[in-house]
């Protein structure tokens, strides 16, 4: 076939005027493969990190909660023994199971309205709102020390200020860190005082609400209550939601506060002998390392199991932005 000058120009331009791909350039594919592995390459530490600190470990530990073993001598697989001997044979664990759950179903829900109830009065406030907001979230920042938790215990002890402070209105309560009656309110204390994270989030939740939904709601003559269950709570739900999630999930964890109030032993009368605190003196203390791996896996299990209650239900309350529901 004949092509004659004006065709062959025609498909000239043609064949330059179609977009290239990005591979169809000099070196494109080559710059493609350095990006991918600069990419990759900077996923090495995390990687790292996940199977070598994270993943193996928690293998393994799965693997010790079948077995005797106490650091000195090789593991010994005993099968479902340490499960068996948890649940029928260790009432020390069924205390500390059900400390740490009324600790949990307390405190959290505390928590969370203390925090919501300061984030809404500082949504409302603009002079010195920022002094105040930094000085509610301060406590979250060190309130998991170690330094806090001796001040507390210091606190609360038979002659401390708050035990010195109840005696001038006539209340001798004769300190609450000996007291096994008050020493579990004192810890729930301490965990509400920590709410300042939780009220950050809260109130960023709130600084979201659209005003002419109160405006609306006002016209409607609804007053503030009305106002706070119809318009703040429903869209305010997904933020509810992942601060009580955040707030069980830490609750569970509690441990460097309840082992230096305690010195380690859990008292008085194992009431601050919460789940972590006895896996530690199981494995630590009494070097009994596969017990104690049984005891976190049980644990894991039940935080699980809480969260993916907590999924499932959420279709039930919490409203998020274009939901129809």
């Amino acid at each position: 076939m004949i092509v004659t000058g004006q065709e062959s120009s025609r498909r000239s331009l043609f064949r330059r005027g179609r977009p290239e791909g990005p591979l169809s350039r000099p070196g494109a594919r080559g710059r493609v493969v350095r990006e991918s592995l600069a990419g990759y390459g900077f996923l090495v530490p995390w990687l790292l990190g996940f199977f070598g600190l994270t993943l193996l470990p928690m293998v393994y530990s799965l693997y010790l909660s079948f077995t005797s073993y106490n650091i000195f001598s090789p593991p010994k697989w005993i099968g479902l023994d340490n499960y068996v001997r948890m649940f029928t044979n260790d009432p020390a664990f069924v205390q500390s199971a059900q400390i740490t759950l009324i600790y949990v179903i307390v405190g959290t829900p505390i928590t969370l309205a203390a925090a919501l109830g300061v984030a809404m009065l500082l949504n409302y406030r603009d002079r010195a709102a920022g002094f105040f907001r930094s000085a509610f979230y301060a406590p979250s920042l060190i309130g998991g020390s170690v330094s806090v938790a001796i001040v507390w215990r210091a606190m609360f002890a038979s002659d401390g200020p708050v035990d010195s402070g109840l005696s001038l209105f006539g209340i001798d309560l004769g300190g609450w860190v000996g007291n096994p009656a008050l020493v579990l309110p004192m810890m729930i204390l301490l965990a509400i005082w920590q709410f300042g994270a939780t009220m950050v989030i809260f109130l960023a939740g709130l600084k979201q609400i659209p005003k002419e939904l109160y405006e609306a709601a006002e016209m409607d003559g609804a007053g503030p209550w009305h106002r706070f269950t119809a318009v703040t709570l429903p869209m305010l739900s997904p933020v509810i939601f992942f601060n009580l999630l955040l707030g069980l999930i830490g609750a569970f964890q509690v441990f460097a506060s309840a082992y230096i109030i305690s010195n380690g032993t859990g008292g008085p009368a194992g009431m601050t002998n919460f789940i972590t605190v006895y896996l530690y003196k199981r494995g630590f203390a009494d070097g009994q390392m596969g017990y104690a791996a049984a005891i976190a896996w049980v644990l894991l299990i039940v935080v699980a199991i809480i969260a993916l209650i907590l999924f499932r239900t959420q279709k039930n309350w919490v409203h998020y932005a274009g939901d129809n529901r």
